[in-house]
């Protein structure tokens, strides 16, 4: 750590504050990177799997197409209230840093403590594993089981891999994520383009939106799970909170990069759903696990592949920007003392958090050996608007008690309205309607937080051995504390 002191290279300089301060990671995240790491965290393997999700729990096309249009409006509504937190509060950390600000030290903690322990690292699990099923699945041609080993493998090897890179370079990082993008988006033209076709040589099962709304369910919790699976293809949309600190000029590119980024991504997936009911039937849609494939396999013929290439793609990329965000929260927890001091270092040399990371890879890895894709969804989408829910309510909160508060940005109030009142029905109607003992866990797993949080926050109950550890630790990953950017 001698060392980074005196070194006088350019890097070095970029990540230390003016007058001599301590480090810090830079900013290098600019208008476009951030539209591209909102837009690569929300395209994953959701658009490509979920639309069968959704079409099921509602029960017909148009309902299933309103449901998208609804998710879409939501994540914007959503995006809008957010901005105005993180003007507010122009800090890393998205939720957590608003709750903290707002709420205090022990409904922050909670939140970090499912964050870090089970959403974040069960989000990189999931869609790693949707991953490694499109990259193994060339390899075992007309198999409908892979080997569940190799599987996992190819998950773990990916979060291995994105956490070096992320370790070695943020640019890297972002530039990854950037690459990603653009190859997502041009799929997805891809696919609206070859339903334009599809319909324009009239070979579209149209009937689908002359009986658009026939056999729409009538049952809350059946809608509540549909909402569920639409909104894990939007998850995604707040990711740009988690990094304001590495974002350049964020007072007015947090606002822009939100609000290219989501109503771009929502077009799509609109149109994608369209090429997706005009060109398979309904008992295809019902009886195919990937719904992508199987149109492929219909439009494309011999260039078939390169739906699961654009498909492993996206998922690459979604995993990378998961891993960026989810490992900054990580950092900004640390750093404010709720979780362990190591976490809330960067490397002396890179820049980078690498303990934050390392620690959000080695949990995420854990998470793969029991994980299943279909399973995971609707949970996370559960604890995610739990999470959400609360945050909306500091902004209301805010409103009501700081109205003299100076704010850059500022949305109607009747929006974070509706966003909570749509948090509160996401997180109760699928547990009235349709009760799992899952829902219990979570429940559980959240309150044991409580403990935790007082005989290691409150109480600061440390053991020595903890303390040498993180010392060894720092040296040999060569990591030292930060300060914060704060414009």
């Amino acid at each position: 750590m001698e060392r980074s002191q005196e070194r006088d290279g350019s890097e070095g300089v970029a990540g230390r504050e003016p007058g001599g301060g301590g480090l810090r990671l830079r900013r290098e995240i600019g208008l476009w990177s951030a539209v591209s790491l909102i837009a690569g965290c929300m395209i994953g393997s959701g658009i490509f799997m979920s639309p069968q999700g959704v079409l099921v729990y509602t029960g017909s096309p148009g309902a299933s197409l309103v449901v998208w249009a609804v998710c879409g409006l939501l994540a914007t509504m959503g995006a809008l209230c957010y901005a105005e937190l993180g003007a507010l509060v122009p800090k890393s950390g998205g939720e957590y840093a608003y709750i903290l600000q707002i709420f205090g030290s022990l409904p922050a903690f909670l939140v970090i403590y499912t964050f870090v322990l089970l959403f974040r690292p069960a989000a990189i699990a999931a869609v790693s594993l949707s991953f490694a099923e499109y990259a193994v699945a060339p390899f075992y041609p007309g198999c409908s089981s892979m080997p569940q080993a190799v599987l996992k493998g190819v998950a773990a090897t990916c979060i291995l891999l994105l956490m070096l890179v992320n370790c070695w370079s943020s640019r890297l990082a972002t530039m990854l994520t950037n690459v990603c993008t653009v190859a997502k988006v041009f799929s997805l033209l891809v696919i609206v383009g070859g339903g334009a076709v599809v319909l324009g040589q009239g070979r579209g099962y149209t009937e689908a939106f002359l009986f658009a709304f026939h056999n729409t369910t009538q049952q809350a919790g059946r809608i509540g799970m549909a909402f569920y699976q639409g909104l894990w293809s939007f998850d995604g949309w707040n990711n740009v909170n988690y990094v304001v600190e590495e974002l350049k000029n964020p007072k007015q590119n947090l606002v822009w990069a939100l609000m290219i980024a989501i109503p771009l991504v929502t077009s799509l997936y609109l149109l994608v759903n369209i090429s997706y009911l005009l060109v398979l039937s309904p008992n295809e849609i019902l009886s195919s696990n990937a719904m992508a494939v199987s149109w492929g396999n219909q439009v494309l013929g011999a260039w078939a592949w390169l739906v699961p290439l654009a498909v492993t793609l996206s998922t690459f990329g979604s995993v990378n920007g998961t891993f960026f965000g989810g490992s900054r929260v990580c950092y900004v927890a640390a750093r404010e003392g709720h979780m362990p001091q190591l976490l809330s270092m960067v490397h002396v040399h890179r820049l980078t958090p690498t303990p934050a990371l390392i620690f959000t890879a080695a949990v995420a890895l854990v998470l793969v050996i029991p994980g299943n894709f279909s399973t995971i969804v609707n949970f996370l989408s559960f604890l995610g608007w739990m999470t959400y829910g609360t945050t909306i309510g500091c902004l209301l909160y805010l409103r009501i008690k700081k109205k003299n508060l100076p704010r850059p940005y500022k949305v109607p109030t009747i929006i974070p309205v509706i966003m909570l009142l749509a948090s509160l029905y996401l997180v109760l109607a699928p547990i009235i309607d349709h009760p799992q003992i899952e829902f219990l866990y979570i429940f559980l797993f959240l309150l044991s937080g409580i403990p935790v949080y007082f005989l290691l926050v409150y109480f600061q109950c440390q053991p020595k051995w903890l303390q040498m550890a993180t010392l060894y630790l720092q040296l040999l990953l060569e990591v030292a504390p930060t300060t914060k950017n704060v414009d």
